[in-house]
C-alpha cells in the first residue's frame, strides 16, 4: 500500500467537481490475485484462470491522520478482500465488467462514502491471445456520485446579513459544491446557550457535492474562518456557524462529524428553512422534516427575516 500526500482542497473558485477530485490523497492495493471464471472461451469458464487486481482510491487521508483513526479512512484489508471475492464470483465474458463490478463495489459499498474516486486495473496474464505476451490489462477511473447534503447557517453577531450572503457565495464558488436550493432566512431566539444573546438569523441549503464529509465539514469551517468565528463559548454568540446537517443517507457517530447532526431534528430554525424549500424531505434515521419541525419546541420562536439575495430559492 502506498499513500501519496496531496494539497487540500482550494476555497474560492468556480466549482469545480473534476478539480476537487484531482487534489485527494491516494492510497494504492496492489497485486490482489484469485481464481476467476471470466473470458469468452467455454475453457476460460470451465478451467478458469488467475487475476490479478491493482485499485488505487482516491481520498482525503488528513481526517485519519490527525486523529490516528481507523474509522476515518478505508479499511484497505476489506478492500482487498472486496475484490477478491468479485475476481471468484459469477463469470462474465469480458475483464471490462470485472472491472466495473468492482470500481462500483468500492465506490458504493467497501470504500462509501469517503472514496470519491477509484482507479482499477485488471491483468489477465494468461488470456488466450493466441501470441506470446506478457499480459493483458485493462485500467479504468470512475467516480463517486455525487451526494446530496444539508447544511446549516446561523449569525448573530455583526453584520448578520452580510455574514449569511458571504458564506452561501463562498460554499457555492467551493471546487466541488453546487448548491441546489436554499431555505429562507429566519430570525429566531436562541436556543440554550447563556443568557443575554441576540436574535439568530438562520436558514438551510441544499448542496449537491463530489467531496467526501469531512473536506464538506472543512469547507464550512472555511467559511465560519473567514466570518472570523471565535469557538469561546458553547452555543454562545457568534458571528456564523455552518453545520453540515445530513450528507446523503449516512450515519455516522464521528465525534467531529455526527450524522446526521445530532440536535437538528429538534430545532426548529433548522428544520423551518429546509421544511419551506423542501416540503417532503427526509431525515435519514429520523423520518419527515414535516413530522419533526411539528414537535420541534421552538418552532413558536421563529419569524421572518430579511430578504437576502440566494437565499429562499427552492
Amino acid at each position: 500500500m502506498t499513500t501519496t500526500a496531496g494539497p487540500e482542497p482550494s476555497l474560492p473558485g468556480s466549482s469545480h467537481p473534476g478539480r476537487a477530485l484531482d487534489q485527494l490523497d491516494r492510497i494504492e492495493v496492489t497485486g490482489i490475485r484469485a481464481w476467476g471464471r471470466h473470458g469468452v472461451l467455454s475453457q476460460e469458464k470451465d478451467l478458469g484462470q488467475q487475476f490479478v487486481v491493482d485499485v488505487a482510491l482516491h481520498l482525503s487521508t488528513a481526517p485519519a491522520g490527525r486523529r490516528d483513526a481507523l474509522s476515518r479512512t478505508v479499511n484497505y484489508a476489506e478492500v482487498a478482500a472486496a475484490v477478491h471475492e468479485e475476481i471468484g464470483s459469477g463469470s462474465h465474458d469480458l475483464v471490462e465488467t470485472l472491472a466495473e463490478r468492482i470500481a462500483q463495489r468500492i465506490l458504493t459499498d467497501t470504500g462509501h462514502p469517503l472514496v470519491r474516486r477509484v482507479e482499477v486495473r485488471v491483468h489477465k496474464p494468461s488470456a488466450p491471445v493466441g501470441l506470446p505476451v506478457g499480459d493483458v490489462a485493462i485500467t479504468i477511473t470512475r467516480d463517486a456520485a455525487p451526494v446530496e447534503a444539508v447544511l446549516a447557517l446561523g449569525t448573530n453577531l455583526g453584520d448578520r446579513e452580510s455574514h449569511l450572503a458571504r458564506a452561501l457565495d463562498l460554499l457555492g464558488r467551493t471546487d466541488g459544491i453546487e448548491v441546489g436550493w436554499t431555505g429562507p432566512v429566519l430570525e429566531t431566539a436562541p436556543v440554550g446557550g447563556p443568557d443575554g444573546q441576540g436574535a439568530f438569523l438562520n436558514s438551510a441549503i441544499g448542496v449537491s457535492t463530489v467531496l467526501g464529509p469531512f473536506d464538506l465539514l472543512e469547507a464550512a469551517h472555511r467559511a465560519e474562518r473567514d466570518a472570523h468565528r471565535e469557538r469561546l463559548v458553547r452555543w454562545g454568540p457568534r458571528t456564523l456557524d455552518v453545520d453540515v446537517i445530513t450528507y446523503g443517507e449516512s450515519v455516522s457517530a464521528d465525534e467531529e462529524l455526527t450524522l446526521p447532526h445530532p440536535r437538528a431534528h429538534e430545532r426548529a430554525f433548522v428544520l423551518a428553512p429546509w421544511h419551506a424549500a423542501r416540503p417532503d424531505a427526509e431525515m435519514p434515521g429520523l423520518g419527515p422534516i414535516a413530522e419533526l419541525l411539528a414537535h420541534a419546541e421552538d418552532r413558536d420562536g421563529l419569524r421572518p427575516g430579511p430578504t437576502i439575495p440566494g437565499f429562499g430559492r427552492p
